[in-house]
């Protein structure tokens, strides 16, 4: 039976308790259930994994309360990487954490310090109006509060170890982070993408890549995969969405993912005109075969809904690594 929550309503969705003092938060992302942050409680201290957008600080801080603690409680915030559906709140969330660290992977750094040129690039791609509805204008992070984790850095939070992989093939400054509290990792979008609608009451989940948005590199994703399944962890918490097992029936699905969607690509890449749109059309195509042979409980038009946003991303990101590549 799968143990992953099902969100529900009011003025912030319901959080769920995993195991070993994991707590899985909405980041009122687009759509409840599409993204969320995790809180890991140690005793009376907190380390928070991803920050989700300036919207989601709200939640952030109204859970920390609802938990009893504080803002002051608040140790460690850690994107896994820089995009903005992971990191834009990290401005904002440190200046309410007087005490809290900001862990970032190396290359990361610099959007942190100076998140103007991630800012600005992301209004060119989406407009004022959008942009503002989706992550809210970024503030800086105080470089005196950052500590880069490089690959194998570890961090004692009170007992419990977290240890920074070196992830790269979604983004080069992404980390995944193993925690022994747990034993578990907290994967950021290395470890694809997975909505609980499509679950089964087996356990099985879909799952598939993320490619987004211009550093996709199919064969350091496989290894970045290779490296997170050494670890042997009991669980990986995914951002999108949620707690699911590191089986090899997931991996194998992960694998085959990344095996078919640059296979669609490659099937375009002397395509001139409306190649993306091509690629996009292909990934539905393939995502709803796994669909309809494996979660035939989800309708064609739900599984239509819940995947459209990431087909039109992944198609835009295979689009850019095509383009990359012939250059």
């Amino acid at each position: 039976m799968s143990t992953r929550s099902t969100p529900e309503t009011g003025k912030y969705p319901c959080p769920h308790n995993h195991p070993h003092g994991v707590w899985q938060l909405d980041a009122d992302y687009v759509t409840e259930g599409a993204a969320c942050v995790y809180l890991i409680e140690q005793g009376d201290r907190l380390a928070i994994v991803e920050t989700g957008t300036v919207h989601s600080v709200p939640h952030l801080l109204d859970q920390i309360q609802v938990l009893g603690l504080s803002p002051e409680q608040v140790d460690y915030v850690i994107p896994t990487h820089v995009h903005l559906d992971h990191a834009a709140g990290a401005g904002h969330l440190m200046a309410h954490c007087p005490n809290a660290r900001l862990v970032i992977h190396p290359r990361g750094r610099v959007h942190m310090v100076d998140p103007a040129k991630l800012e600005a690039g992301t209004r060119a791609v989406y407009g004022d109006d959008k942009y503002e509805a989706l992550y809210g204008s970024l503030i800086p992070v105080d470089p005196q509060r950052i500590i880069e984790a490089p690959d194998q850095f570890c961090i004692d939070f009170h007992g419990r170890t977290f240890t920074f992989i070196d992830t790269p093939g979604h983004a080069n400054h992404h980390f995944c982070v193993h925690d022994s509290g747990s034993n578990s990792i907290f994967s950021g979008d290395t470890f694809g993408i997975s909505y609980p609608v499509f679950d089964t009451p087996d356990g099985r989940n879909l799952l598939f890549a993320s490619t987004t948005p211009v550093q996709f590199n199919p064969e350091a994703l496989l290894q970045s995969l290779d490296t997170l399944a050494a670890l042997e962890a009991d669980f990986v918490y995914l951002t999108h969405y949620g707690q699911i097992q590191p089986s090899p029936d997931n991996l194998r699905q992960l694998r085959d993912s990344i095996h078919a969607f640059v296979a669609i690509s490659n099937a375009f890449e002397q395509t001139t005109t409306g190649r993306k749109d091509k690629i996009a059309a292909g990934l539905k195509t393939w995502l709803l075969e796994q669909v309809q042979q494996y979660f035939p409980h989800v309708s064609p038009a739900q599984a239509s809904h819940w995947l459209a946003q990431d087909i039109e991303l992944n198609a835009q990101g295979l689009d850019v690594w095509l383009s990359r590549r012939a250059r």
